[in-house]
């Protein structure tokens, strides 16, 4: 058993309220829970009445959280407590703001969670696609590079790595997208910020600084998060699936 929980906080300091922007037929938040639920179970975690009350016109579970959490990671953990997970259960974290997230890319993060041992070192499981040079020079999409068995080694809004005779063709762009079991998610709430997580401002770095692993699997996606009013007008120029 397993929930993905989408994070939805209302008050976002670069779009206000983008979570109820309308996408196609649905608000936003809406769309991306909707573009999942036939995975597993759905709910929204929240600290908005107002996003509460949209997701119960829509027949999509919520759960109302904290206004005081600084990540969605943190407002997720409050959620899974409030739903009574059990800690082996298999928690995905599926950013309210990707309306457009493929089946086929939830699918095969939950299964990669699977395959992880609930008492490992592995805390965390995420998602990279294949990028070009170019797309790498920009610093909002984060990097990451992995080991020969597609472990994460480390994050950054930099190019990584650094290519230093040139040719170098194997950039992968993180997709910000998480899968926990329930107690490695709770126990990477309690761990401390970390000096690169604080710098960098990725909170994934929190994990590897303190030890643990990230196993990361590499997917085919064309879905795209909505953080500015220009990618919604972007989104809008397209139809969820």
């Amino acid at each position: 058993m397993g929930m993905i929980i989408i994070p939805a906080r209302l008050g976002s300091t670069r779009f206000p309220e983008k979570v109820l922007a309308r996408i196609g037929e649905y608000p936003m938040v809406v769309a991306t829970a909707k573009a999942v639920e036939s995975i597993d179970r759905v709910a929204v975690a929240t600290d908005s009445r107002k996003v509460i009350d949209i997701c119960s016109a829509y027949g999509i579970k919520s759960v109302m959280t904290s206004s005081e959490h600084g990540s969605g990671t943190d407002r997720i953990n409050e959620a899974a407590t409030r739903l009574g997970l059990d800690e082996n259960e298999i928690v995905i974290n599926v950013q309210a703001d990707e309306p457009f997230i493929e089946r086929e890319v939830v699918e095969r993060l939950k299964r990669l969670v699977e395959r992880q041992s609930p008492k490992g070192e592995v805390m965390i499981c995420s998602a990279y696609r294949s990028v070009s040079a170019k797309e790498a020079h920009d610093p909002n999409l984060v990097k990451v590079v992995t080991d020969e068995s597609d472990f994460a080694l480390y994050f950054s809004r930099s190019v990584i790595p650094y290519d230093r005779d040139g040719g170098f063709d194997d950039y992968k762009g993180h997709i910000g997208i998480y899968g926990f079991r329930r107690g490695m998610l709770e126990r990477f709430c309690t761990l401390p910020p970390s000096l690169l997580e604080s710098t960098e401002k990725l909170e994934q770095l929190r994990a590897l600084s303190h030890g643990y692993r990230i196993a990361m699997c590499r997917v085919e996606t064309e879905s795209f998060g909505i953080d500015t009013p220009e990618d919604l007008q972007k989104a809008k120029r397209r139809s969820p699936r």
